[in-house]
């Protein structure tokens, strides 16, 4: 049975999901999404079901509206990083979704790093 793009995206994401769910509850997820002009980050608490921070390309302060590159993911890392400490948010999982540990979700991933979020 062939499987389409669609399905095999769903079962990536799954499959990491999975991962994340199995190592506990103790920490807040940040989760990624990218779609064709923009991508977006959020910072989750799984056991109060709340979002404790986000970023997105989307928004005018960081300067990156409608882009969706290295630059911009850069842009929205260092953003939820910042975010993500006047939360009171140092450790979290990192959710890449069923997109690939590459490229724009990689330069979003060493940015929050550097900006100070352990994962």
């Amino acid at each position: 049975m062939a499987q389409t793009r669609r399905s095999l995206f769903l079962k990536r994401r799954m499959r990491n999901r999975n991962k994340i769910k199995k190592l506990g509850k103790g920490r807040a997820r940040l989760s990624v999404h990218r779609s064709s002009k923009n991508i977006s980050v959020q910072l989750i608490d799984d056991t109060n079901g709340v979002t404790l921070a986000a970023a997105s390309s989307m928004e005018k302060a960081l300067g990156v509206v409608g882009k969706n590159n290295i630059d911009a993911s850069t842009k929205v890392g260092a953003a939820i990083a910042e975010r993500a400490k006047k939360a009171g948010v140092e450790e979290c999982y990192f959710d890449r979704g069923g997109f690939i540990y590459h490229g724009k979700i990689k330069a979003l991933a060493d940015a929050a790093r550097e900006g100070g979020l352990k994962f």
